[in-house]
């Protein structure tokens, strides 16, 4: 691919930006919210955007909202993606600005991922009259199993498609200013499971009149690991993990029921169709064999999250461009999280990148991870944030995705 070279100076952009991103971010981050309605953090992302050359558009079923720069040119349209919401966690972070809602905190970098998006529409709303089309800034609620991006996409806020899309996701486990992804599968379906086992309760003294599920639920647990290193592809893999498991009253009672729970994480239909089939199968046939019943019930998650392999190719292009040949690190495995952006993959071609936000002083791979109570960022990142944002926009609109 030829060298893209962006137009603008957009980091300079970006770095003049920061005080006032910085301070967004923060606002959100003391005030986090839950779920598909987040009327304060949609606020204030909204009064970020107050006087902007911009459209906005939302639909019912979310506080999200598309906004709409149209530079002078009927061109491209991309779209850039910043989701919103935050965690049922109880921060200690020891943060000035830590979380004022006790049960909810931003520990996954979203308020970052908004205030970046915020400022992104700021630096290329300021240059408005040099985009060669169309710019959709996606705000959205719900990515943490609430299924925003698709609640979305049912309200119509993706039509008409845009060309592309790109989205940015912070990690305190990425060295500061790097970026990182891949083409193909960058993170996984996630699926959740409940099974069920019936037995007949009795007295712990005389298990033979009984039927006990509990013993039934342990062999199905370790019939399922075995299922998983036999019949899922070791090139396609899968990981099957057994999270909880319930049953009974107290310590003389058989109970009637036990309750096994967990996830499936796969990287294509094929092995999660497999783990699927293979997880009623073993349940219903190892509880049959004790008398015993087995409901299976699985929770379809977010699908794979897949970067087209010439978007990903373009973002790496673009962000070494801006950064160096260096800040683009190329993974060689995907990761086992999920990402709602995965929705917005399936509809139109694009790709979404880790943005290191290692602590200073930290060692990227020991320091707090996303979703720890603890979790704490660079600040200083989010203008390079701003500026890969902005300069993949510039460059799709220019050229798409190139040679």
């Amino acid at each position: 691919m030829e060298q893209l070279t962006p137009k603008i100076d957009w980091l300079a952009a970006g770095e003049a930006l920061l005080p006032e991103i910085v301070a967004l971010r923060r606002a959100i981050h003391q005030e986090p919210e839950l779920g598909l309605f987040l009327p304060k953090t949609t606020g204030k992302a909204k009064e970020a955007l107050r006087s902007l050359p911009l459209e906005i558009l939302e639909g019912p079923s979310t506080t999200g909202f598309m906004a709409i720069l149209r530079g002078p040119e009927n061109g491209r349209t991309v779209l850039l993606r910043g989701d919103m919401d935050a965690l049922p966690l109880n921060e200690e972070t020891g943060l000035d600005f830590a979380s004022r809602s006790p049960g909810a905190m931003h520990a996954c970098g979203h308020d970052t991922h908004t205030a970046m998006l915020a400022g992104a529409a700021k630096a290329l709303c300021a240059r408005r009259d040099s985009l060669a089309g169309t710019v959709m800034f996606m705000f959205q609620p719900g990515e943490e199993g609430h299924f925003g991006a698709r609640a979305m996409i049912a309200d119509g806020l993706l039509e008409p498609k845009p060309d592309a899309a790109f989205a940015l996701h912070i990690s305190p486990n990425v060295p500061s200013g790097m970026l990182a992804g891949r083409a193909g599968a960058l993170l996984a379906a996630a699926d959740k499971f409940v099974v069920k086992v019936t037995g007949q309760g009795g007295h712990a003294s005389q298990p033979h009149e009984a039927l006990d599920p509990i013993p039934v639920a342990c062999e199905i647990v370790t019939a399922l690991q075995a299922m998983m290193t036999r019949r899922v592809p070791a090139f396609d893999p899968a990981v099957l993990t057994v999270a909880r498991i319930t049953s009974g009253t107290t310590n003389n009672i058989i109970p009637e029921t036990a309750e096994i729970e967990g996830t499936i994480r796969s990287f294509s239909e094929r092995s999660r169709r497999t783990v699927h089939e293979g997880l009623e199968r073993v349940a219903a046939n190892i509880a049959a064999a004790h008398r015993c019943e087995a409901e299976v019930t699985i929770v379809p998650g977010f699908p794979v999250t897949h970067c087209a392999p010439e978007a990903f190719a373009f973002a790496r292009e673009t962000a070494q461009s801006l950064f160096g040949d260096d800040s683009v690190i190329t993974l060689s495995t995907p990761l086992m999280g999920a990402e709602d952006f995965s929705y917005v993959l399936q509809q139109v071609p694009g790709a979404m990148l880790m943005l290191g936000a290692t602590p200073e002083g930290a060692e990227p791979s020991s320091c707090c991870a996303l979703h720890s109570n603890k979790m704490v960022l660079d600040e200083g990142a989010m203008a390079r944030g701003i500026a890969i944002h902005c300069a993949l926009a510039e460059a799709f609109l220019n050229e798409g995705f190139g040679a």
